[in-house]
């Protein structure tokens, strides 16, 4: 039995890791995206990562912190140049779970910032009166 020629894998297209995050617009320069990889906070696929040249490609999972918050983002696919954020977001699918929104700013009584009236109110308070 003569068994048919095994057909040639094509390989699977891939990019470097630092250019494929700054693509996908997760950080403002390629040099910082190279900086977090670096100092080893990137995952690919639960597997930490040292090298700005590490492949990533489509299937892909990464995981990164950005600013104060983790991001999990599954790669979907690659591009040839750094486009509008519309394209960028074309590249990934976000697996992060939703962040808490930031408490809001502690207030002056419900009113916001003082008024000129109550600075004067408050010169003319005497703390003496208390005791």
């Amino acid at each position: 039995m003569a068994q048919a020629p095994a057909e040639p894998k094509t390989p699977r297209a891939t990019m470097r890791a630092d250019k494929w995050l700054w693509h996908a617009r997760f950080f403002k320069t390629r040099g910082l995206a190279a900086k977090v990889i670096s100092g080893g906070h990137l995952r690919v696929n639960a597997a930490k990562v040292h090298k700005p040249a590490q492949s990533v490609g489509p299937g892909d999972v990464l995981t990164f912190p950005q600013g104060r918050r983790i991001r999990v983002v599954k790669v979907l696919g690659l591009s040839a140049r750094r486009g509008p954020a519309s394209e960028a977001q074309t590249l990934y699918e976000d697996l992060s779970p939703p962040s808490d929104p930031a408490p809001a700013a502690p207030r002056y009584e419900g009113k916001g910032r003082p008024s000129g009236k109550d600075r004067r109110n408050a010169r003319l308070f005497d703390p003496s009166q208390l005791e």
